[in-house]
């Protein structure tokens, strides 16, 4: 027997009976569950509140990440890259800002182009950059307009950047 999730407007309703004490215990067991719970918990009770620390932080993760890359294969480099990818769509899911996940996606894409050795120089690597590219462009257009053109600014940067490269 597999036990049913119930819908949110079902848990919405049935944590309005709950006390304060109860909220936090079942907040705390939840927690102590999963790793991702933690997580997002740290992030709205510490971190939501400054949401540029935040991104250095996460920035620092993914520097950090980039400095261990096994470069001895594509498919090795290629294979980081990805899980690099998962950090940073877990962490933009936590702050469910989109200007924080196209921050850290162009972030990801600056270091990508900054990569030794050159992604620029195997398709697989190239396309893999492409697509990154193509999502953030989907993603800005559901911004602000100021923020749309500063992003498009940055967009054109890495793109122009590109295309002397080659």
């Amino acid at each position: 027997m597999t036990m049913k999730a119930v819908p949110i407007k079902d848990l919405k309703e049935e944590l309005t009976n709950n006390t304060p004490k109860e909220l936090r215990d079942l907040c705390l067991r939840l927690a102590r569950f999963k790793k991702e719970n933690k997580e997002l918990l740290t992030y709205l009770l510490f971190e939501s509140s400054d949401e540029a620390f935040y991104i250095e932080d996460v920035k620092k993760e993914v520097d950090e990440q980039f400095e261990i890359i096994n470069r001895k294969s594509h498919y090795l480099v290629k294979k980081s890259f990805r899980k690099i990818l998962r950090t940073i769509r877990k962490y933009a899911r936590y702050s469910q800002k989109k200007e924080t996940e196209v921050e850290l996606m162009l972030y990801f894409c600056i270091k990508l182009k900054k990569f030794s050795p050159s992604i620029h120089k195997n398709s697989g690597l190239q396309n893999f950059y492409n697509k990154q590219i193509e999502a953030i462009r989907k993603k800005v257009t559901l911004l602000h307009e100021d923020l749309q053109f500063d992003y498009e600014i940055e967009l054109e940067k890495l793109n122009r950047n590109t295309n002397h490269e080659h």
